[in-house]
């Protein structure tokens, strides 16, 4: 659902410049929308777990549902859930919503677990009934999903959950030794936000692998880094107040920017909690274990890294225009170089040394952790496959397979590396970008060869059934 995954994307929230941020400006905190003086108490702090709980994330705005949770076993869709009772949950009572939440299971059906049921399991009943209380109060809307989930023999048969809770529910166990403003930020981490979802890496049976708790996993083009504090390839560098900036605005000068699921995120959920529930999520992040993983960050050298033509550059368009001009006419406009390249298809939106234009909400690059990983992947993906904006306002970056051959993208991450990641060289090459433009989603194989395992049993569960009624028949007959 939702990762702190950052690299060449579009601004995920209205936020104000990075020259403000980078002042240390505090953002307040947005409005939650549904909080009305008309609403019960209890409801309007269910608003507050919806956004929490990261509802709007997959259910839109207005709980209509209708988007796409690509998996291993397909694309499972979201349903409406306001209360409108035809097509969405009107007809639901408090308990049959907890049992949707623990559970995973309707008055009609089991859900599939991209519903993250898991994790909400261990929401408390107090949460629940604030957020059912919320759900009674959302418009309602007459209206199914443009799409229905259909998955492929066996998924279809939804019975089989039953086993998988069996093995998955709960994802997450609580950790002992604890403050009290940890046991607050675990709550948050793997119940409400349940960023075990994208950055706990899954077992073969689609489980968290909670071995590797947190330390990173792939989510379709993107992947979701890792969270532990571990300085090398987790968060460890982080302070807590960075953490909490982060979570809040979507940016961390110069080393983080949040695209991608998680500017979704930041901007459905993590921008609405208030002051003490991010700083209990960065005191938590900092007291799990710590992994290390193969895809470390090299940490940043601010002497490499360019400096901004001016102060103001970065907030008029006019004089970043004539500067990319210039810029251009330097290198030649016929030039196939990694620079000319970067400038023609990158330049205008994220400008000539990286600092973009905040004001129109392009990113910032310069310094961004995920152009400094050791593995190129995030990096090509964004240039492939580009990126929507998290929000309605928020410009989207077009990708670059059909405009850019191979060597050309794999020049322009180079250039993007060694200029505005501070790198002191960087060696990503055709092959590698093939390598990820052609690379698919790993299934486990429980995953993969579902269908013809689930077959095969049916054969020998005939198969034995076919012997037992002869040895019947035949005992009948001797007797």
């Amino acid at each position: 659902m939702k990762p702190l995954s950052v690299m060449l994307s579009m601004l995920a929230i209205g936020i104000t410049s990075s020259t403000a941020m980078a002042a240390g400006a505090v953002l307040p905190i947005p409005s939650l929308p549904y909080v009305s003086p008309a609403n019960s108490d209890l409801a309007n702090r269910g608003a507050y777990i919806a956004r929490a709980a990261d509802c709007v994330a997959c259910h839109g705005e207005d709980y209509t549902g209708g988007s796409p949770i690509e998996t291993p076993m397909g694309a499972i869709y979201s349903t409406n859930i306001t209360p409108s009772k035809r097509y969405g949950i009107g007809n639901y009572t408090e308990a049959d919503l907890k049992k949707v939440l623990k559970e995973g299971r309707t008055p009609d059906h089991m859900l599939y677990p991209a519903m993250p049921y898991p994790s909400y399991n261990g929401m408390t009943d107090e949460d629940i009934s604030a957020l059912f209380a919320h759900l009674q109060t959302v418009p309602a809307v007459d209206m199914a999903p443009e799409h229905k989930t259909d998955l492929p023999f066996p998924f279809n048969f939804r019975i089989l959950m039953l086993g998988w809770n069996a093995i998955n529910i709960p994802s997450t166990e609580n950790r002992d030794g604890l403050t009290q403003t940890q046991q607050r930020g675990e709550y948050l981490v793997n119940n409400l936000e349940h960023c075990g979802t994208c950055h706990t890496p899954r077992n073969s049976t689609m489980g968290f692998d909670n071995d590797m708790y947190l330390s990173g996993a792939p989510l379709g083009n993107w992947h979701a880094p890792n969270i532990t504090p571990d300085k090398s390839s987790g968060i460890g560098s982080w302070s807590e107040q960075d953490i909490v900036t982060y979570l809040r605005t979507g940016e961390l000068d110069q080393r983080a920017y949040a695209g991608g699921p998680m500017g979704e995120a930041v901007a459905h959920s993590t921008r609405y909690l208030k002051d003490e529930d991010l700083g209990a999520i960065a005191s938590y992040l900092k007291a799990v274990p710590a992994i290390e993983t193969e895809d470390k960050v090299t940490a940043v050298d601010a002497s490499r890294l360019p400096s901004p033509v001016s102060e103001s550059i970065t907030h008029d368009l006019i004089a970043q225009k004539d500067y990319l001009a210039q810029a251009k006419a330097s290198v030649g406009g016929g030039s196939n170089s990694p620079e000319a390249l970067y400038l023609a298809a990158c330049g205008s939106c994220h400008g000539v040394n990286g600092y973009a234009q905040p004001d129109a909400r392009y990113a910032p690059i310069v310094g961004l952790s995920s152009i400094r990983r050791d593995k190129p992947d995030a990096l090509i993906n964004v240039i492939v496959h580009g990126i929507d904006g998290a929000t309605n306002t928020s410009p989207k970056m077009p990708g670059f397979a059909e405009d850019l051959t191979s060597e050309q993208i794999a020049g322009v991450a180079n250039y993007v590396r060694v200029n505005f990641g501070g790198l002191q060289n960087s060696d990503v090459s055709a092959a590698e970008v093939d390598r990820v433009m052609t690379a698919k989603p790993d299934q486990p194989f429980l995953i993969k060869y579902a269908g013809f395992l689930a077959t095969l049993g049916i054969i020998v569960a005939l198969i034995i059934i076919a012997f037992i009624i002869r040895g019947i028949i035949r005992s009948r007959r001797r007797g």
